[in-house]
């Protein structure tokens, strides 16, 4: 039996059109995330990516694409900061406000994803883009070590910086938009390579040195804080006024760990 032979598939000028402004949305995407958010180029291609921007583009739901693209960004390593910021600057790229709903669809695939493969990281927290309260504390070991050679004290050097943006009764979903969105605050105002970690739900430290601008520090760092909140569409999320303050380190390095084990809770 013979059959007929396929002839090429021959668009029509709208489908071109509609493939070309899609395909120059994504470009612009790509461009706007591996300038700002994104640190690993190769790794930005994935047919979830070419999905949610078609959606975008032809004003179709981008709850599931974004869904996808949550888990494709956690199953090459990407942190929820990370994937979540890439999200944000698609909607730059085409000139719109964030959708609250895609970045919420892509954080539960981003979940689901990582409760499926785990991706061991040893010094940084995937949900908040920062070094683990493990790492802090050996950062704390070495400021303790500095001090006792060159026979002066932690605590004259160095304090703790605190903030608590915590509130009960958030679910999922709200935990981690606000660790994302702490996160991200934190790498903007100390900038990288400065000590500071998550140590409870909601509640962050940073390890400073001690000077007469720290307490004005921060108070900048709550300024910042809640005005990206109010940015991102996170007031609901994050305590108002949020709680910042200095903390003193105490006289050894074991009791310094004790101190971060009570702030955690």
């Amino acid at each position: 039996m013979m059959y007929p032979r396929e002839g090429p598939i021959i668009m029509s000028e709208a489908q071109q059109e509609a493939r070309v402004r899609v395909h120059d949305l994504r470009e612009r995407w790509r461009a706007t995330s591996l300038a700002s958010v994104w640190i690993r180029p190769n790794d930005w291609e994935h047919p979830a990516a070419e999905a949610l921007a078609e959606a975008l583009a032809e004003g179709r739901g981008v709850i599931a694409p974004a869904e996808r693209l949550g888990a494709a960004r956690a199953g090459v390593g990407a942190g929820i900061t990370e994937a979540l910021d890439d999200v944000a600057c698609l909607y730059a790229a085409f000139g719109r406000p964030t959708d609250v709903g895609a970045l919420r669809a892509a954080a539960i695939g981003w979940v689901g994803e990582r409760e499926r493969v785990p991706y061991q990281i040893a010094t940084h927290d995937p949900s908040t883009g920062l070094p683990t309260g493990e790492y802090l504390g050996e950062r704390l070991r070495e400021t303790y070590g500095v001090a006792q050679r060159t026979g002066t004290s932690a605590g004259e050097s160095h304090c703790l910086l605190v903030l608590d943006v915590g509130l009960e009764n958030l679910d999922t979903w709200q935990r981690l938009a606000r660790s994302a969105a702490i996160g991200r605050t934190l790498h903007q105002v100390f900038g990288e390579g400065h000590p500071m970690a998550a140590v409870g739900d909601g509640t962050f430290v940073v390890l400073c040195e001690r000077g007469p601008t720290t307490a004005e520090l921060g108070q900048s760092l709550r300024r910042v804080v809640e005005r990206n909140a109010e940015v991102l569409g996170l007031t609901t999320e994050v305590r108002r006024p949020t709680r910042v303050w200095v903390e003193r380190l105490p006289g050894t390095h074991g009791d310094a760990l004790l101190l971060l084990d009570h702030l955690a809770r």
